[in-house]
């Protein structure tokens, strides 16, 4: 598999608070990364060394295998970027700047253009100074979408977009992955991260704490289980891997480590079982699993 971005050892410091502390992560080619972290856990001070605003103190960040901060000039020519907060010039119309940033890129899809500003609701003739915090949103994603790069980077693209426009933008993703487009994505929104990505890095306090795809991670924490049977419930209680038992309405909910899962059915299977659900944890579940203290 083509490594697309190498990020190895990415250390930042801005005075005595040290942003990044050896950060480690990769996407491939045609792989959509989900890279979700809370505020100040690292993700701009990460993008922005990406896009060589900033140059890290040590370790080494690659993009297409040039230098992030040696080469950044040639490798803005291939890639697209949208930030949580998109400053316009407010002189100018939504459709004149779509084109500027389109004519920087080195040309783009008129079509594309005009299908994005139609779907993403887009009044193109207006000020951008009249524009909403949304509508700035959508000048630079129809702007990134409208070229055809190599990487896609969205730090927080869909800030300010209602649930409809949220939904659109990810179908959007959804097709430029099927072109075989790569995707750094740091959202928030960690319903569309799990939708979209097919690896996950979770990043806390500069550090990598989490990365691999969702299956994988999955691995890490426990299914809920919801079960019914013919025979006493209680059984289940004493069976390794079971955690906080209950008896609700007849029916026994329970954490369960997923190494145990073949040793629960077993029991279970000698209770007549009736139901068994067992659910895997979202990734909201995995995310908290790190931030919940």
């Amino acid at each position: 598999m083509t490594k697309i971005l190498e990020v190895e050892g990415l250390k930042k410091a801005f005075g005595k608070v040290q942003a990044l502390k050896g950060v480690n992560f990769t996407v491939d080619a045609g792989e959509v990364v989900g890279f979700i972290g809370p505020n100040g856990a690292g993700k701009s001070t990460t993008v922005r060394t990406l896009l060589g605003i900033i140059k890290g103190d040590e370790g080494h960040a690659r993009i297409f295998g040039k230098d992030v901060w040696k080469d950044s000039f040639e490798i803005h020519k291939r890639i697209s970027y949208v930030p949580g907060e998109v400053a316009l010039w407010g002189g100018l119309t939504g459709g004149e700047i779509i084109d500027l940033f389109m004519k920087l890129h080195g040309g783009g899809n008129q079509k594309k253009r005009e299908e994005l500003i139609k779907r993403f609701e887009l009044d193109p003739k207006k000020k951008a100074k009249s524009y909403s915090k949304g509508n700035r949103q959508k000048v630079g994603l129809i702007s990134a979408l409208s070229v055809d790069s190599d990487l896609y980077i969205f730090d927080e693209p869909t800030s300010g977009l209602d649930p409809l426009m949220e939904a659109i933008f990810q179908d959007e993703i959804s097709k430029i992955k099927e072109e075989g487009k790569s995707i750094l994505l740091s959202s928030h929104i960690l319903s569309e991260v799990e939708r979209l990505a097919d690896k996950v890095v979770i990043i806390r306090q500069g550090e990598i704490v989490e990365s691999g795809t969702l299956d994988e991670l999955r691995h890490l924490t426990r299914s809920t289980v919801t079960m019914a049977a013919e025979g006493n419930l209680h059984e289940m209680a004493d069976v390794n891997g079971v955690h906080d038992f209950k008896l609700k309405d007849n029916q026994a909910i329970f954490f369960a480590d997923n190494q145990h899962l073949s040793d629960i059915l077993a029991k279970a299977s000698t209770l007549g079982v009736l139901k068994f659900e067992a659910v895997p944890p979202t990734l909201e579940d995995l995310f908290m699993r790190h931030y919940e203290g």
